[in-house]
Formats: structure tokens, C-alpha cells, sequence
């Protein structure tokens, strides 16, 4: 079974545009059964108005799927924290599970943002900005797949250093009510080393997924709390979208 998880950077090469036939041909390349995105957008003028999500779904040949906005509106523009109660049609961001097999429940986590304006350094465009740290949210999904049963989180935690920590710390809190067992996985924002030690979540792959062109870092991630689950390989494609390598897992279960 292959999980891959994937921040798409609403669909666009960095420092470029946004072609939905190269996006779907890249997810199609995938050929993930299990595909949890990051950065997704839904009816953004950027990306063409598109439903990233179910552009997609169509490639991967999904049987579910799910898109949960953590912002309305435009990021960088006019924005504000996603409540679920959008209408449709409405412009948002986001992150989306999909998956080959069927879906046997969903949830929606809204993680805690940071709540007042604040000054940080960016090492691009390498100065002091006043920050306004976008809401961020948690997507899972329960799956009927041929290793079991599995609960499958997907998020994308804010890259503020210590935030992102009280993030996960606040989403396992709520995903240990949920059955066993469970793979966490998304755009964590922070080191493989600090993703196990917060986490208490053993990885299941290793690999630098970021910049794209020589990635020196993991930002990227695949957690588990089954002692069963493990990968037979596992790689970090370049494709032609993203500032993000996707993480691909061959999963498999130990008899």
C-alpha cells in the first residue's frame, strides 16, 4: 500500500504558475493509494478557480476524499479562520485526504494559531516581517484498506518554532480518542529528530523533502503508533510542482 503525503504549493512550480493538467499528471505519477496534500487551494483565482481536490481525486482514481479549509478567503490577501460553515463556491486553502479505498468516517481537527501579530525574521526574503500567522487544520480519515482498518491524520502545522509543537501536542491529544491505529503524516514544519520527540510517534521514513532542487531538510513526515506497520521502501521524487518533495511510503505489514 502506498501513502504519500505532499505539500503541493497550491499546484505551482516556485516562482511560477499554476497548469492543472501538469498537476494532475504529477498526482497521477504518484499512483498513491492513500494521498494526504498540504497547501491546497479551493476556487482561488491563482489556480484557476479549480477544485484542487477533486482534480485530484480524478487522477488518483480516488474512492474518498475530503478538502478541510483552514482559511476563507485569499492567502497574503483578505482571509479569515475557516469555520467548516463555508458556502460552496467559497475561496479557501487548505489541506485534502484522498484515498483509494473506502472511507469509513472523517474528522476535522482546528489546531490553536497564534493569536496576536508578531515580528520574525524570514530567511526569504531574509528580513525582519510582522507576522500573521494563518489558522491551520487537521483532516482524517478512517480507511477500509487491505493492511486493516486505519485512522489516517493529515496536517500542516505552522512553521512559527514552538507553535508548531503545541500544534501536534493538541492534535494527538484528540487522536488518541480515535481507534487505533493511526498514522499521523503532513507538512510538520519541523525536523525528523523533533517530529518523534514531540510526537512520541515512531517514523517510517526518513528522507529530506525540502528545497525541491537539493533538499537538505525533512519537513515532511510519516508517524505511526502501530508496531506492525513498516515500509518496504520509500523515495522523494522531484516532480514539477512544489518547493516540496513528496514523501512516498510502501507500507506493509509485518505477519
Amino acid at each position: 500500500m502506498k501513502l504519500v503525503t505532499f505539500n503541493i504549493l497550491h499546484g505551482r512550480t516556485p516562482g511560477g504558475d499554476v497548469d492543472l493538467g501538469r498537476f494532475a499528471d504529477c498526482v497521477a505519477g504518484l499512483d498513491a493509494d492513500i494521498l494526504a496534500l498540504q497547501e491546497v487551494d479551493s476556487s482561488q483565482e491563482r489556480s484557476g478557480l479549480a477544485d484542487l481536490t477533486a482534480l485530484a481525486a480524478e487522477a488518483m482514481g480516488a474512492r474518498s476524499h475530503r478538502f478541510v479549509a483552514a482559511i476563507a478567503g485569499t492567502p497574503g490577501a483578505t482571509w479569515m479562520a475557516a469555520t467548516g460553515e463555508e458556502q460552496p463556491g467559497t475561496a479557501a486553502y487548505g489541506v485534502a485526504l484522498l484515498s483509494r479505498y473506502p472511507a469509513l468516517n472523517w474528522q476535522v481537527v482546528r489546531l490553536p494559531r497564534v493569536p496576536f501579530r508578531f515580528p520574525m525574521y524570514l530567511r526569504a526574503p531574509g528580513r525582519i516581517q510582522v507576522i500573521d500567522e494563518e489558522p491551520r487544520a487537521a483532516v482524517i480519515g478512517r480507511f477500509d484498506t487491505p493492511l486493516g482498518d486505519l485512522t489516517v491524520v493529515n496536517t500542516h502545522l505552522s512553521f512559527v518554532p514552538g507553535w508548531n509543537r503545541i500544534q501536534l501536542r493538541r492534535l494527538l491529544r484528540d487522536v488518541r480518542a480515535l481507534p487505533w491505529p493511526r498514522v499521523v503524516t503532513g507538512d510538520l514544519n519541523m525536523s525528523a529528530a523533533a517530529a518523534q520527540r514531540h510526537s512520541g510517534l515512531r517514523a517510517l521514513a526518513s528522507a529530506p523533502t525540502f528545497p525541491t532542487e537539493d533538499p537538505t531538510q525533512q519537513l515532511d513526515h510519516v508517524l505511526t503508533d502501530d508496531p506492525g506497520l513498516n515500509v518496504k521502501e520509500h523515495h522523494t521524487p522531484r516532480l514539477a510542482i512544489s518547493d516540496h518533495r513528496p514523501l512516498v511510503a510502501h507500507l506493509h505489514r509485518d505477519s
